[in-house]
C-alpha cells in the first residue's frame, strides 16, 4: 500500500493506542509540507525561490493529493504565491485530511468520545500497523544503521527534520542520536537533481513557518 508523505508523517505522529497526535500544531506543518512535496515530485506543482505555482492540474489518482491540488489551483490561480502562505493556510486542515485518508485506507479507526462527559472528541487509534512498521523499519535502516536512502525517504526525513519531528520518528532514541544523520540526509545529496531541488525548497518553507510557531509558543 503506497501512502503519501503527509500520511506517513501523520502515522508517525499518532499514538497507536490513544489515537491522538503529539504536538499537533507542528505535526500540521510536516503533513502540509509532505502533501506539497508529493505534488511537486508528481509534476503538478513547482516550488522555486519560496514561490508556489501550479503547472499541471490533471489528477494524480490519489484523493488526498488531488483534493489539495484543486484547492491550491483555486487559491493561486495563475499567479506564483508564497509557499509559506499556502502552508499557513493549509496547516489547520491538513492533519484532519490526512487522518481521514488513513481511515479510508483502513490504517486507523475513528472513535468518538466525550471528555468529562461533555466535550466530544475524535481519536484515531491504529487499526492496521503493517504500513507504520515498514515505515519505521525503513527510517531506522537509513538514519540509525546508515543504509543508503531512496529519493522518497530523503524527502520524508528532510520534512521530519525541518518540522522538528525527531521524537515522533524515533520515540525511543535521544534527539542527539538521530539529528545529525537526519540533517545530513536533509541536504538531499542522495536524491536526483529535480527531487533535490523540490526537497530543498519545500523543506526551507517548512523550516521557516515551524520556527515562527516555536517562537510564538515560547513567547
Amino acid at each position: 500500500m503506497r501512502v503519501t508523505l503527509g500520511e506517513e508523517i501523520m502515522l508517525l505522529s499518532l499514538d497507536d493506542e490513544s489515537g491522538t497526535a503529539g504536538n499537533r500544531s507542528v505535526t500540521g506543518w510536516g503533513v502540509a509540507g509532505g502533501i506539497l512535496l508529493d505534488l511537486v515530485v508528481a509534476g503538478r506543482l513547482a516550488v522555486d525561490d519560496g514561490r508556489l505555482e501550479v503547472v499541471d492540474r490533471s489528477p494524480t489518482g490519489t484523493p488526498l493529493l488531488d483534493g489539495r491540488l484543486e484547492m491550491i489551483a483555486g487559491w493561486a490561480g495563475n499567479r506564483r504565491r508564497k509557499t509559506s502562505d499556502w502552508l499557513a493556510k493549509d496547516r489547520p486542515r491538513a492533519v484532519q485530511a490526512a487522518v481521514e485518508s488513513l481511515c479510508e485506507r483502513g490504517l486507523v479507526s475513528e472513535e468518538h468520545r466525550r471528555v468529562l462527559g461533555l466535550f466530544p472528541v475524535r481519536r484515531y487509534p491504529e487499526a492496521d500497523g503493517s504500513v507504520e512498521r515498514e515505515l519505521r523499519d525503513r527510517l531506522t535502516a537509513v538514519v540509525v544503521d546508515g543504509a543508503e536512502p531512496d529519493d522518497r525517504t530523503c524527502g520524508l526525513i528532510a520534512l521530519l527534520h525541518a518540522a522538528g519531528l525527531h521524537r515522533q520518528a524515533f520515540p525511543e532514541l535521544p534527539r542527539k542520536r538521530v539529528e545529525p544523520r537526519m540533517a545530513e540526509l536533509a541536504e538531499g545529496q542522495w536524491a536526483g537533481d529535480s527531487v533535490r531541488r523540490a526537497i530543498r525548497d519545500v523543506q526551507a518553507a517548512v523550516t521557516a513557518v515551524t520556527a515562527v510557531t516555536v517562537i510564538t509558543a515560547a513567547s
